[in-house]
């Protein structure tokens, strides 16, 4: 059984709204079931975990009924920190029967079935693979207010999400971490700790995860792209 933990515990203050960003609407949908509705339709996902914060985990299963998502095994309150909440999920899984975690951020909805598909057999081969994209810009190193180089951008990839591992992998990079360490921003960069190998999946720049009111437009217009 292959699983996917949602994390959207966030507070999204950087939004300054009044709920969290991830409940926020596009075209009428709260952006989580957006994203949500990919892992439904992806036939590789069996169950998902959801990872909400503490004070909507009651009203969220009425949510997800109403939106006919029926793969929702688990919502569970967040952490303090993103690798708090996952870790969360990651403890409800049902470890004898899981081979692998997929790891996903609640406000990129646009990830598509096909790259979740293609991500977790990356990680049935490899132990672990997250979706990528090529940066488009010119990426410089900075130093003390000055450039100080120009990095290579066919060495350098954006990290999105999913993220896929063995269930052990994931487990075991969990043990050996402090989940308050603010340098944990994602999944892999926890596995990578342990020296496993992490494969890339070539993935699609539209994967965006919207975390500003500016975000907001570019998802309706990309959802109004999808739409027409």
């Amino acid at each position: 059984m292959n699983v996917a933990i949602i994390a959207a515990a966030g507070q999204g203050t950087r939004m300054a709204g009044k709920r969290p960003k991830q409940f926020l609407e596009l075209a009428g949908t709260p952006i989580l079931i957006h994203t949500l509705k990919a892992f439904e339709l992806c036939d590789v996902i069996q169950e998902i975990i959801v990872v909400v914060a503490a004070e909507e985990t009651d009203g969220f299963p009425a949510l997800a009924k109403e939106h006919r998502l029926r793969k929702i095994a688990a919502v569970v309150p967040g952490g303090r920190s993103r690798a708090e909440s996952v870790l969360h999920g990651l403890r409800v899984v049902d470890a004898g029967a899981t081979e692998i975690v997929a790891v996903h951020d609640g406000v990129r909805p646009f990830v598509t079935p096909e790259e979740i598909s293609r991500t977790v057999a990356a990680a049935k081969s490899a132990g672990a693979a997250i979706l990528v994209s090529t940066p488009v810009d010119t990426i410089k190193e900075v130093r003390a207010g000055a450039v100080a180089g120009t990095l290579d951008r066919s060495t350098i990839r954006n990290a999105l999400t999913p993220q896929c591992f063995h269930y052990k992998l994931l487990v075991r990079a969990y043990e050996q971490v402090d989940v308050s360490d603010p340098e944990l921003t994602d999944e892999s960069s926890l596995v990578e700790r342990l020296g496993a190998r992490v494969a890339i999946v070539e993935g699609s720049s539209r994967n965006i995860k919207i975390t500003r009111a500016s975000d907001l437009a570019v998802a309706e217009a990309l959802l109004r792209g999808v739409d027409d």
